[in-house]
């Protein structure tokens, strides 16, 4: 599965390490108005967190591939 974020918080996006054990992706933060593409396993659908650590660390973000029936 594809997906695409688009981070329109006019902040800097850091993403989170254990994204990349379920999605590839640029590890690179996500700017402002950019919109990087996430690959999924087929299969599966994201599940997305984003939350703020204030001026420490700025937005984070985590991307989990969820198998139909497993959030039951």
């Amino acid at each position: 599965m594809k997906l695409n974020f688009i981070n329109d918080t006019g902040r800097v996006v850091w993403i989170h390490p254990a994204t990349f054990r379920y999605c590839s992706a640029d590890k690179s933060p996500i700017r402002p108005l950019v919109v990087p593409l996430f690959l999924l396993p087929d299969g599966t659908y994201p599940l997305v967190k984003l939350w703020d650590h204030c001026s420490e660390q700025g937005l984070k973000s985590f991307i989990l591939a969820m198998v139909e029936g497993d959030d039951e």
